[in-house]
């Protein structure tokens, strides 16, 4: 079914693209994707009935940081999943989660049409899943709580307060404020 799903569906040749059971030092990952002869991507393949799992992502995690790959797919054919992969020298592992789609579920199918196109052999190959991962991580509310306490922008909304009510209230102050009563605490 899923070899079906990326051959009809997104356009993978199923011999020239498609590796299954791609050995991973000893390991197996279900599907080792290739766009041009280049690996970039694996995707563990798990029972329809079955639930995603933190279990089973760390699973194809760590077939994906041995073989230095970004992208990794966890599904039960019903629900596509895919993971930004992060494995700096030195630092912990992250990964997280670029985007998910679910076949059957609720949402409208031109939603799911339109995150399934980066799954597309032809996007994959024009990396517009990586332009939606810069995308998503530039105005992830982490990177935005950044910009908010950035010195420029504490500086320009002194410079609001100011035009706006003749106060002029110190930087400090203003960080404070953002920090304390703004900003949820998970973000800083």
């Amino acid at each position: 079914m899923v070899t079906n799903f990326l051959c009809d569906g997104l356009g993978y040749d199923k011999y020239e693209d498609l590796t299954t059971e791609f050995a991973v030092r000893g390991e197996f990952a279900d599907y080792g994707v290739r766009v041009d002869k280049q690996l970039v991507a694996f995707i563990e393949v798990k029972r329809a009935a079955q639930r995603l799992s933190a279990r089973h992502l760390r699973q194809v995690e760590t077939y994906a940081v041995k073989e230095g790959l970004q992208w990794v797919i966890l599904t039960n054919g019903q629900i596509w999943q895919v993971y930004h992969i992060t494995a700096a020298t030195g630092q912990q592992v992250a990964t997280v989660l670029a985007l998910e789609v679910d076949l059957p579920g609720e949402e409208p199918s031109s939603k799911k049409v339109e995150k399934l196109f980066h799954l597309h052999r032809s996007a994959m190959k024009r990396d517009t899943i990586d332009a939606l991962w810069k995308r998503q991580t530039a105005t992830s509310p982490n990177a935005l709580a950044a910009v908010l306490l950035s010195d420029s922008v504490i500086d320009a909304t002194r410079k609001e307060i100011r035009r706006s009510s003749g106060f002029n209230p110190d930087l400090g102050d203003i960080r404070s404020v953002l920090v304390v009563s703004v900003i949820r605490p998970e973000l800083l």
